[in-house]
């Protein structure tokens, strides 16, 4: 069963941790510190593979976490980084980040970086200074990023076969392609897309069974409403109407409803180009067949005033009509050479490309290291409060039960600007001051 669409989590790799350690050899002068840094974490990226045809695989395994990174050890040596983390998807999936920014993962070879590892922690030989020549303190390795994310699969078909119930779409995409749907006399037979591929001389299309729709489908009602967005990249949508359906309902007013339900769905859908298919014809006589034809073809181009008050909106004119059969192959030829000749083709990349000299230029951007602050002071009722991604990310990089780690902090603390800030909120010494659950004593005149 197709399966498109997963929830799952998402977690980057911890960075490793910076290295404490001292060079210590015999008869080797110069020693002193030479902790090492630690190694990136790992990042999940995704990406696009057109060797998978679902999201079926997401619903096996929930979970992805990338490797974190090496710590880092003594005479230098620097932590090796987490090997990247990569989850394959098929083309036409859709991916909501943890920020979420959607990524549309089109093309095969398509990549994106969805949660990012975190920086590992840098080895005390990186802290030693004139005044700091044996630092006994190293950094810790942040968390990767983490976090829950949508998948989305949008299928990639060329045309999307549209109508009610029963009206023959997967007998039609049987007699035209080599798919095999399951065919019965009854409605809401497929409950799945299915693909079907129509081979040309210079081109291949492949098409897209839509499950029947229904009046209210766009608003969540019946079993379609599930699978329009499968027809958001279709380039052409072909509609096919049963010319006598066994439930005795007006063939034209099923054609408008499920019309109105993919505008009311996605209004860009409603200028696709369309081909209309009259199917079921061997159920009437060729007269009426022929009649009937020709009466849809008034209708389209340039309906009548009695014909117009039945739809609500004006339908689009110079739609091809198509009388077919799925059981007597009558028309199908006929589809498949007017699908090969007038589908559009797709953008083209590489030396193909569309001319774009005329486009204009994106606006310039330069981008500055940032220099505003990324934290605040609040005054509560026991003291104050520092708070802020910055100040969060420095004490996480610190064990604060080292007392040269803590002296380091507090320097740091000092060229950021907290205790200027917290003078200006009416500090004094003695009072307390929580950053990240800690309680600290400053002296402003140490």
């Amino acid at each position: 069963m197709l399966s498109d669409s997963a929830h799952i989590f998402v977690q980057g790799g911890n960075g490793g941790d910076g290295c404490m350690s001292f060079r210590r050899e015999a008869h080797v002068p110069m020693g002193g510190p030479d902790g090492g840094d630690g190694g990136r974490g790992s990042n999940v990226e995704f990406l696009c593979d057109d060797s998978y045809r679902d999201l079926q695989s997401f619903g096996r395994r929930v979970h992805y976490k990338g490797p974190r990174g090496r710590h880092g050890e003594g005479a230098l040596k620097k932590g090796h980084d987490g090997e990247d983390l990569v989850v394959k998807v098929p083309p036409g999936t859709q991916v909501t980040g943890l920020d979420g920014t959607v990524h549309d993962l089109v093309l095969p070879g398509q990549r994106v970086v969805i949660a990012r590892g975190g920086s590992g922690g840098r080895g005390n030989a990186r802290f030693a200074s004139a005044t700091r020549q044996a630092p006994r303190f190293a950094e810790k390795g942040l968390p990767g990023d983490e976090g829950w994310i949508d998948l989305k699969l949008k299928l990639l078909a060329d045309v999307g076969l549209i109508g009610m119930p029963n009206a023959g779409k997967s007998s039609l995409i049987t007699r035209a392609t080599r798919a095999r749907p399951k065919v019965a006399n009854y409605p809401f037979t497929t409950l799945e897309p299915n693909l079907g591929t129509i081979d040309g001389e210079r081109r291949q299309l492949i098409l897209a069974d839509i499950p029947g729709l229904i009046e209210g489908a766009s608003e969540g009602k019946g079993l379609g409403h599930e699978f329009l967005a499968h027809v958001e990249r279709c380039r052409m949508l072909v509609h096919v109407v049963d010319l006598l359906p066994f439930d005795g309902t007006d063939p034209v007013q099923n054609h408008a409803t499920i019309e109105a339900e993919i505008a009311a769905y996605d209004p860009r859908l409603a200028s696709l180009p369309r081909v209309l298919v009259l199917n079921k014809a061997d159920l009437l006589t060729p007269e009426a067949a022929d009649e009937a034809a020709r009466e849809w073809r008034t209708r389209l181009d340039g309906p009548d005033a009695s014909v117009l008050e039945e739809w609500e909106e004006p339908p689009v004119p110079d739609v091809p009509i198509v009388v077919t059969s799925a059981a007597t192959g009558q028309g199908v030829d006929a589809l498949r050479a007017l699908l090969l000749r007038t589908v559009p083709e797709r953008p083209a990349f590489g030396p193909d490309a569309p001319d774009l000299s005329d486009v204009p230029l994106a606006d310039h951007k330069v981008y500055r290291p940032r220099v505003e602050r990324d934290w605040a002071v609040e005054r509560t009722v026991d003291g104050y409060r520092v708070f802020g991604a910055g100040i969060m990310r420095l004490l996480s990089r610190h064990d604060l039960e080292n007392e040269e780690a803590l002296e380091y902090v507090e320097t740091r603390l000092r060229k950021m600007g907290v205790i200027e800030a917290l003078q200006e909120q009416g500090f004094e010494p003695g009072d307390d001051v929580e950053i990240a659950g800690v309680l600290f004593e400053f002296d402003p005149d140490a």
